[in-house]
């Protein structure tokens, strides 16, 4: 019960964030520096969190070529979460965000090898059948260039989900943590002060001049919610195995839809409500199915 009250607080955490990522987007912050101010307020939150807990001796680490690929890979998969946030309403582009466990389950069929049976390959298939329902292609009543940027956005999650399966070998995951903000936080801050071609300074660049009050509130906003969501996510593990607590992730659709009609005035559509509990039953599903095999089968049999 712990675990799942943890959980819980870390989805409501980080369903807030998505919250002020649109806030901040909307006042005129543009992506790149909204991604970098969440990484770079979040660092004195885990340091924090480190501080009291394991100590900061727990940070030194060996494979810093491992952590510095996971940084350039979650800053690329940030770069399309935030931005389907932007481009979408808030339930819609969680709802998208649902689809991970699916890209999971492909990527590592086909880079870890792994043996994925009928059961699970049903459960991918009508999980994308649930995407085509939310996103009704060719109907014109889905934005296309936000479904894209969505489903880029649950890729590029799948393909770090992989990474930090190797990463969490031997890595702590307060230190994976610690080094995905400090690094990225660096490579945004690099490509700040890069020269860049004009196609890319128009969706790169930072935005000019100072920030209102307001605008910094969002800021601190950004970092307290985003490091204080990963945390209680990490937290949550200690108590419980992701089986167990993966469940309540799906919690995220009932904070992004209320944040949605309070602030935004918007209410999902109907296709949203029809295809979001098919993706949600799939990827619900894929982690029942991995959780049962691992316990009842051979690693070497297709699950």
């Amino acid at each position: 019960m712990l675990a799942l009250v943890i959980r819980l607080a870390a989805v409501l955490g980080l369903s807030s964030l998505s919250m002020v990522v649109k806030l901040a987007s909307e006042s005129g912050i543009r992506l790149p520096e909204i991604m970098f101010w969440r990484q770079f307020t979040a660092i004195p939150v885990v340091l924090l969190w480190v501080t009291f807990g394991a100590g900061l001796s727990s940070l030194k680490t060996r494979r810093f070529g491992a952590h510095f690929r996971r940084s350039f890979l979650g800053a690329t998969g940030m770069f399309f979460t935030f931005g389907s946030i932007v481009l979408l309403p808030l339930a819609e582009a969680t709802t998208l965000g649902f689809t991970v466990p699916i890209f999971a389950t492909i990527l590592s069929a086909i880079f870890l090898r792994e043996k994925v049976g009928p059961h699970r390959w049903a459960a991918v298939l009508a999980g994308f059948v649930g995407v085509l329902i939310v996103i009704q292609p060719g109907s014109g009543s889905f934005p296309l260039k936000g479904a894209l940027v969505g489903l880029m956005a649950a890729l590029m999650v799948g393909i770090i989900s992989i990474q930090l399966r190797d990463l969490g070998k031997t890595e702590a995951p307060t230190t994976t943590v610690f080094y995905f903000s400090l690094l990225s936080s660096m490579m945004l801050l690099i490509l700040h002060f890069a020269p860049l071609p004009a196609p890319l300074a128009n969706n790169l660049a930072w935005g000019a001049g100072s920030h209102s009050a307001y605008q910094w509130m969002l800021i601190a906003g950004l970092g307290l919610s985003g490091g204080l969501g990963q945390i209680a996510l990490t937290a949550s593990l200690r108590y419980a195995p992701v089986s167990t607590v993966v469940g309540m992730d799906y919690t995220s659709l009932i904070w992004s839809t209320l944040y949605g009609w309070l602030i935004w005035g918007v209410l999902p559509g109907t296709s949203t409500w029809a295809g979001a509990p098919i993706i949600i039953a799939s990827g619900l599903y894929i982690a029942w199915r991995e959780h049962r095999l691992s316990i009842e089968k051979p690693r070497d049999m297709p699950v």
